[in-house]
């Protein structure tokens, strides 16, 4: 008797055992889970924090964006202009400045147009010749026009020389201008 009771705890315990072992695989795997979501809920904490944070300046931000906006209208050729017309009107203007300057022009040429981070960077010669008193006054004018005309480089040179030139007169100058205007790309 007590070897039919034996087994037949032996068979039910085999059979708890063998029931048991989905119900705690199952646990194991939620258990899992659950270590990895929580892991995963870790490393996505500090972006959502962040998300919230640019959430909570909204605002802020649409009005940077739109002086920047603003900004990039007033200081660069819009897309819609062709960079031919740009060019050649950012060309016109600084013929213009110079000349109201006091400087008599040679020579100006608007170069091909040179890809720059989403922009378009129009090269603009141009070859003068004036006193120094004109150039200063040129180059103090090109710091506020809209859009932007910048000055990437320009060379001076004194026409005749020095010893050709009275010591109290002031010397006769050639300049070499390289401007530059910006245009949106499309």
């Amino acid at each position: 008797m007590k070897s039919y009771k034996s087994r037949e705890i032996v068979a039910l315990t085999g059979l708890i055992v063998v029931l048991m072992l989905p119900v705690v695989g199952g646990m194991l795997y939620v258990l899992h889970k659950h270590q990895w979501a929580q892991a995963r809920l870790a490393e996505l904490e500090p972006r959502y924090a962040r998300f919230l944070g640019l959430d909570g300046q909204r605002s802020e931000i649409s009005a940077t964006l739109a002086q920047a906006k603003d900004a990039q209208v007033r200081y660069v050729y819009p897309a819609a202009q062709d960079a031919t017309v740009a060019g050649n009107t950012a060309q016109q203007r600084v013929r213009e400045i110079l000349s109201s300057s006091g400087l008599q022009i040679s020579s100006s040429q608007v170069l091909p147009p040179k890809a720059v981070k989403g922009y378009e960077r129009i090269p603009i010669t141009v070859r003068a010749e004036g006193d120094w008193l004109a150039v200063q006054s040129a180059l103090a004018v090109f710091s506020s026009q809209l859009p932007v005309i910048v000055v990437d480089e320009f060379e001076v040179q004194i026409l005749g020389g020095l010893g050709n030139t009275p010591p109290k007169v002031q010397p006769r100058l050639a300049v070499n201008f390289l401007f530059s205007v910006l245009r949106e790309r499309t």
